[in-house]
């Protein structure tokens, strides 16, 4: 067995080294911190004091506002992954044709990724305004129309219509660069085997089904996952337009680490939802894998 030689090549550990400090430095060492704070209480004014698994338990047993974090979560997940990776596999087939004019429309749909998200949902916020807001405009004009009373949803102000007013904003700003994955996988798929089905009578969804799904499905992975990670980590949007508000219905876990953390000191218990918020991101990827492996066997025959 060849020994390992520290002197053979000593120049690539020297061109590693600083990327390996900044993993170290800005990575590891946070996560290691924030590990051993979550078995702390600490209020940043005092030294921290061990108090072992009793932010973990008071989490689960006594946090009524973490258990409708946990629900809101839920369905930001069950809402944004489905809906975004359909409507961007959509956007792509239709945006993957030969056209002239096509490069003007992938354009038209990735612009809104490049848009500064509190641009974006200060824009939203004044749209979805119940009294000004161009979104619920038009029932008001065909309340005043037929001389009829109507009684458009109170978007920002309603603990039922605060998270769709969020999950549209995060359609509208996100759909574009997943449409790009999408566009990218299905360059990728020979032509050759489209031809070869088209000459046995193949028809276009029989196609879409047997060909194109299952040989994008690494990229349906790929994009599956990242909107999981995405939907778990939003900030920026609930935090714009609703402040997590009203009475907490559009809060999510990253808006409840910050204010545990910031608004209320409590350093421990913001470290501990976040281990809990990466070991539940960890748990689901985990199972998209597997379900992703058995829908590749299953879509492929058996191969």
């Amino acid at each position: 067995m060849r020994r390992w030689n520290p002197n053979s090549q000593p120049e690539g550990y020297v061109f590693i080294l600083p990327s390996l400090i900044g993993v170290l430095v800005f990575s590891a060492f946070p996560v290691l911190f924030a590990i051993a704070v979550s078995f702390t209480q600490w209020n940043l004014t005092t030294p921290p004091r061990f108090i072992g698994l009793a932010n973990f338990i008071n989490l689960f047993s006594q946090d009524v506002l973490f258990g409708q974090v946990a629900a809101n979560m839920a369905v930001y997940v069950l809402a944004l992954v489905p809906l975004q990776t359909v409507l961007s596999l959509m956007l792509a087939l239709a945006l993957g044709r030969g056209l002239r004019i096509m490069p003007f429309f992938r354009g038209i749909y990735y612009m809104p990724v490049i848009t500064t998200i509190v641009a974006a949902a200060l824009v939203f916020a004044f749209m979805f305004d119940r009294d000004y807001g161009l979104v619920n405009a038009p029932l008001w004009w065909l309340g005043d129309f037929l001389r009829i009373k109507i009684d458009p949803p109170n978007w920002l102000g309603s603990s039922d219509w605060s998270k769709p007013a969020v999950i549209l904003l995060t359609l509208w700003k996100n759909v574009g660069f997943t449409t790009i994955l999408f566009l990218a996988g299905l360059q990728s798929v020979p032509k050759e085997l489209h031809e070869a089905a088209m000459i046995d009578g193949a028809s276009r969804w029989q196609r879409l089904r047997s060909v194109t799904l299952p040989l994008i499905s690494p990229t349906t992975f790929f994009v599956m996952v990242i909107l999981t990670i995405g939907a778990f980590r939003l900030f920026d949007e609930p935090f714009v337009m609703t402040r997590g508000g009203p009475a907490g219905s559009s809060l999510t876990a990253v808006m409840y680490i910050y204010q545990t953390a910031f608004n209320f000191s409590a350093m421990g218990k913001a470290s501990a939802i976040a281990l809990v918020l990466f070991a539940l991101i960890l748990s689901v990827t985990l199972v998209q894998q597997r379900l992703q492996r058995h829908w590749v066997y299953y879509e492929t025959g058996g191969e």
